[in-house]
């Protein structure tokens, strides 16, 4: 135990160090005064991925149709309540929208920390996208951009709330709550036969993932145009990243929804390449093995 505390020590000090005084109004918050949870529970996420598909590899692949409704509908009403707060608290706070500071709004901006407290935390709820992927044997759709955006979104949304808990922070939340609530709640209906039929608008879900990511590269942008007391590292970072992911996207979107017909298909159907729901097995960071084949 005095070994975990010194090591909980050090860590915490290394990065308070790199990242300067931490925001006090969130000290004290669950998972938030020591970086250990989080890069232990990323850790596991890793290793649960790793061995849970060697485990899975010579049984056979469970079905868990009614987990999925249920974990799905959780996560949809979760983001609805975010994005439901997220507004009413901006709006409370005369929140800028071109440029928003970290102490402007009082008690409002105490009120958006808490609900991007909420943002955090689902992203390690969001780590059961994968596994049960792993569990349904859905290995195709493990892959390096799901990992990499699971992984990532957790442990930069640390930062993000030790640092930069309100202000600027809030409007990629904003967006992203608003298409997960489209995308949970598609997956939750995908689960149930009797609602694909209905299913018709899985490609524009695609479509608005890309849109997100644009508007909110341009909504950080405008703040280092223009700007007003927000930390200027963190514009530049948080742009980075999503170009980074911008690019991901946009070469999977192309590779399915561009893909030629292939040379066997003498009935001149397309063929999409690895399309699940909709969405290419590399775009999606929220699909979990809610996919169904069509029969001829």
């Amino acid at each position: 135990m005095d070994h975990i505390q010194t090591i909980d020590r050090e860590v915490n000090a290394f990065v308070d160090y790199m990242f300067g005084p931490r925001d006090p109004r969130v000290r004290g918050w669950f998972m938030l005064d020591s970086y250990l949870p989080t890069f232990f529970l990323t850790i596991l996420y890793l290793l649960s991925i790793w061995l849970g598909t060697k485990y899975m590899k010579n049984r056979p692949a469970f079905s868990l149709r009614g987990h999925l409704i249920v974990y799905n509908l959780a996560v949809t009403l979760l983001s609805f309540y975010m994005l439901i707060e997220l507004i009413l608290s901006t709006w409370e706070g005369g929140y800028n929208l071109q440029c928003q500071n970290l102490d402007s709004a009082g008690q409002a901006d105490v009120r958006v920390a808490k609900v991007l407290w909420w943002y955090y935390f689902s992203k390690a709820i969001e780590f059961m996208d994968t596994l049960f992927f792993v569990l349904r044997k859905k290995n195709s759709q493990i892959t390096f951009l799901h990992v990499y955006h699971h992984a990532s979104m957790f442990n930069i949304w640390w930062c993000v709330m030790n640092w930069i808990p309100c202000g600027q922070s809030f409007f990629g939340p904003t967006l992203n709550s608003f298409i997960h609530v489209l995308m949970y709640s598609y997956y939750g209906l995908s689960v149930i036969p009797s609602m694909h039929k209905y299913l018709w608008w899985k490609k524009y879900l695609t479509q608005a993932q890309l849109i997100q990511f644009v508007l909110t590269i341009s909504h950080t942008l405008s703040a280092v145009v223009k700007p007003c007391g927000f930390p200027f590292g963190c514009l530049i970072f948080q742009s980075s990243y999503m170009t980074t992911l911008v690019i991901l996207f946009v070469n999977f979107y192309l590779k399915t929804y561009k893909a030629r017909p292939s040379k066997s298909d003498t009935n001149g159907s397309t063929t999409s390449i690895e399309l699940k729901n909709g969405f290419h097995k590399d775009l999606v960071n929220a699909s979990n093995g809610a996919v169904h084949k069509k029969h001829n």
